[in-house]
């Protein structure tokens, strides 16, 4: 557990995998396998305070994904191999795409071309781990990085490995950007905290965001619901100094 808290892997992400051996050695052991009896114990993981990317932060790690970027030992643009400038742009697309989609990671690296519609611009979004569907329209970013990959696809997959299978779990190389950038405490998931997180920050409700999300719980959603309470405090502010303008200064001087 200590490795992977490590790795920055996310809490739930470590208890869905834990959940996930508990599940099959019962599974096991109903099919009648010969197995030892067990109790797991209840996982139970610190909070950490909600992590998301201010504007200038994404900046910083779009700049550390840039496919074109030269040093870090990497050979001129022009001289390196076309899979590795292939792979790069990959990293760089998909971290855009989940930015702006607020989708989970396996939901963008393994989807099909079958569920975009560019013409409509609309990406139908499945959503495994709450067995559901959304549709999710584009940015003019998003748009335009998946126009111009369907130009070139050579595949049933927006984003695929070599043998042209859907992309997987593969994102060490999205850690070591948030490493070059300087990026502390951020996980692949933070991608997701941050679109949810600008959502609120500009008017969406806890429960318009909760669709977007594809949440199957307002609980699971509530998690941004101190962003939107700070942002009708300020508005109420504003109310309340809008009326006294109306009445007059009061007088404040001390007594």
């Amino acid at each position: 557990m200590r490795a992977r808290l490590k790795e920055g892997v996310s809490n739930q992400t470590i208890i869905h995998s834990f959940n996930l051996i508990r599940g099959t050695w019962k599974y096991g052991k109903k099919l009648g396998y010969q197995s030892s009896d067990l109790e797991f114990p209840v996982l139970s993981l610190p909070k950490h305070r909600l992590r998301y990317l201010s504007l200038d932060e994404e900046q910083r790690l779009l700049k550390a994904l840039d496919p074109k970027r030269e040093g870090n030992g990497l050979s001129p643009y022009s001289e390196r191999p076309e899979f590795m400038k292939s792979s790069m742009q990959d990293v760089y697309d998909l971290v855009v795409l989940l930015l702006d989609t607020g989708a989970r990671y396996s939901e963008i690296a393994n989807i099909g071309w079958s569920n975009i519609d560019l013409d409509e611009r609309a990406i139908r979004l499945w959503r495994p781990k709450v067995r559901n569907e959304s549709i999710i329209f584009m940015t003019d970013r998003v748009f335009a990085i998946l126009n111009r990959r369907n130009q070139n696809r050579r595949c049933a997959y927006v984003f695929s490995n070599k043998k042209g299978h859907p992309r997987g779990y593969a994102t060490q190389s999205i850690r070591k950007a948030y490493k070059r950038a300087g990026l502390n405490n951020c996980t692949v998931h933070t991608l997701r905290h941050t679109h949810a997180t600008r959502l609120i920050q500009n008017g969406l409700s806890v429960y318009e965001v909760k669709e977007i999300l594809g949440h199957t719980d307002i609980k699971t959603t509530m998690r941004y619901a101190h962003l939107e309470r700070r942002d009708v405090s300020s508005r109420a502010r504003d109310v309340i100094n809008h009326l006294n303008s109306k009445v007059g200064k009061p007088d404040l001087k001390i007594v």
